[in-house]
């Protein structure tokens, strides 16, 4: 079943994205060389508590931290330890979570650690940024869940190809529902998969992560031996993306970025609602 939320709810939801961006904008910041990802992982929860949330990543499924830190081949589920320094020239993509009032937000960002970044890496993040926006731009009442998955891989596919080929879209990982839960139906592919049929028609009350992840390589994945940790099976590097939204009357309203994702939507035309955080 697919959780339909009421404006109320979505204003919930809207507090608790609000503390993601709070916890990447810090966590941004800190992703600096020499930083251990245990030490990102002491600043977002410092923020969590700072704003009385709780983590909703915090003891999930047995998951050890607040945060997942997935540094350079690392797709998604890194594993914050005081073992993994920062490096000039790494990437990082930071995936985190909190639940306001029963709740949940849940977002994720690459971010470029240092400086002497290779170019491939800039558009590999640019690349999987911008698929997850026209996914978002897709969510549009009657559209159905496919339309999403269509809109992320003809973005992605119609990139010139990067000096390692081509691009991955990783198969084993995709988006979800998110509300009371962070992780609901439906399940979102980042590809289209004609055997999986059309999906859910969308209609205002469907709350969506919408996270692409991409390679410079591979598509398939595998899981270290910790259970968490996963790597494409080349060593390519990857990105990863993400954004809670909720779909109102008048279109998308993206609760875990700061402006409602006002500014990246208006590129498509689309007017996004008001915001209903009393601290807009």
């Amino acid at each position: 079943m697919v959780q339909i939320k009421t404006p109320e709810q979505i204003a919930k939801m809207r507090e608790a994205g609000l503390v993601v961006a709070a916890i990447h904008a810090a966590t941004r910041e800190a992703a600096v060389p020499g930083a251990t990802t245990l030490d990102l992982d002491r600043v977002a929860r410092k923020v969590i508590a700072d704003h009385g949330a709780k983590s909703n990543f915090l003891g999930y499924g047995g998951f050890p931290a607040t945060i997942c830190t997935s540094v350079n081949e690392v797709v998604v589920h890194g594993i914050p330890d005081d073992k993994t320094v920062l490096k000039d020239g790494d990437i990082i993509s930071i995936d985190a979570g909190a639940i306001v009032d029963g709740w949940h937000g849940d977002a994720a960002y690459t971010a470029f650690v240092g400086t002497g970044h290779a170019p491939e890496l800039i558009e590999l993040s640019r690349v999987t940024e911008e698929s997850m926006w026209a996914g978002i731009a897709a969510m549009k009442v009657n559209n159905r869940l496919v339309d999403i998955s269509k809109a992320i891989e003809s973005y992605i596919r119609r990139q010139p190809r990067p000096a390692t080929g081509k691009y991955g879209i990783i198969e084993d990982y995709g988006g979800h529902g998110i509300g009371t839960e962070m992780h609901m139906d439906p399940h979102l592919l980042n590809y289209v998969a004609r055997k999986r049929g059309k999906g859910i028609k969308l209609v205002p009350g469907v709350c969506l992560a919408i996270e692409p992840m991409v390679s410079l390589g591979t598509a398939q994945t595998e899981v270290l031996q910790d259970d968490w940790t996963v790597i494409t099976t080349d060593g390519t590097w990857s990105s990863h993306w993400e954004h809670s939204i909720a779909l109102t009357e008048q279109g998308p309203l993206v609760l875990t970025a700061p402006d409602c994702g006002r500014a990246k939507l208006a590129q498509y035309g689309i007017e996004t609602a008001p915001d209903p955080s009393p601290r807009s």
